[in-house]
């Protein structure tokens, strides 16, 4: 797991290579990433929007932007935290995906930039 804390919003991922919805034959990997999002500030904060990096080892370098996660917005009081889970397709056995989350602050509805630390998608048989 990797996490990193920006203005008081927590950031931690968790991922998993998804094997039998992967075909090495074709190139076609399926990781599956975990995301819980805690509040550790004084204010609520409403999660507005999401900016992926998403890079194989081939070389390949996608970005993805969007409104919220998962279909939602959620709003995390302090103290709380938003789970969700995903997943991303890539041509190659090992990338990363790294990027940043924009919330508001509602109390005084100022915008940050949350970063989503670089995480590793590797096929485990890489591993040994």
């Amino acid at each position: 797991m990797v996490q990193q804390i920006t203005e008081g919003v927590n950031i931690m991922v968790e991922s998993f290579y998804q094997t039998a919805q992967s075909n090495p034959l074709t190139s076609e990997y399926l990781f599956a990433y975990r995301i819980t999002i805690e509040n550790l500030s004084a204010h609520p904060v409403k999660l507005l929007s999401r900016h992926w990096h998403i890079v194989d080892s081939n070389g390949t370098h996608r970005e993805v932007e969007g409104d919220g996660v998962v279909g939602q917005q959620p709003v995390i009081t302090p103290g709380d935290s938003y789970q969700y889970t995903s997943a991303a397709n890539l041509n190659s056995d090992i990338g990363k995906m790294y990027g940043t989350y924009t919330v508001e602050n509602l109390f005084n509805k100022r915008k940050i930039k949350v970063s989503i630390p670089e995480f590793q998608l590797i096929v485990q048989a890489k591993l040994n």
